[in-house]
């Protein structure tokens, strides 16, 4: 038996270069509205399939996979450095994920919400400058019932449209 080689197709190994290209427009409140939609709706979707219950390094990479397969470009567990008075003293935090370099999105999967938690995004949303973050917690009943949206003073600067 003979092989066809004119018929045998490459494909390429997928890499971080070749994941949904982000935004180049000019951002607007209502792109990042937008794309928080998308956001919470993949949560949702993970969520019906895999319930409550569960850890979250267990929805965290079937979260990001939901999310690439709708075009967002997802980075996972950024290390940022933490400047004080504009000194890098080595200090970092840790993003669980950051979308289209414009949303934090902090995931639990917690029996219970605390103040702490919503503390700790508008922190990081502070040190980063990035105008939204989320929190969304998988280990409930109804994943916008517990859905914590902040945005900074960098996002009412933008416009709106």
């Amino acid at each position: 038996m003979f092989c066809n080689y004119s018929s045998i197709k490459i494909i390429p190994k997928t890499t971080e270069t070749q994941r949904p290209q982000r935004h180049t427009e000019m951002i607007t409140q209502k792109y990042i509205y937008e794309i928080s939609y998308k956001i919470i709706g993949c949560a949702i979707e993970v969520h019906k399939h895999l319930g409550p219950g569960l850890l979250e390094s267990v929805y965290e990479p079937c979260f990001i996979d939901e999310m690439r397969s709708n075009g967002l470009f997802v980075k996972s567990q950024i290390y940022v450095p933490v400047h004080y008075k504009g000194k890098d003293l080595g200090g970092s935090l840790k993003l669980d994920l950051l979308v289209n370099d414009l949303i934090i999105v902090e995931e639990k999967a917690v029996e219970q919400m605390i103040p702490l938690y919503e503390a700790q995004l508008l922190s990081y949303l502070k040190l980063t400058g990035k105008p939204k973050g989320l929190l969304i917690n998988f280990n409930c009943e109804n994943i916008t019932e517990q859905l914590v949206s902040l945005v900074t003073e960098q996002f009412a600067k933008l416009p709106k449209n």
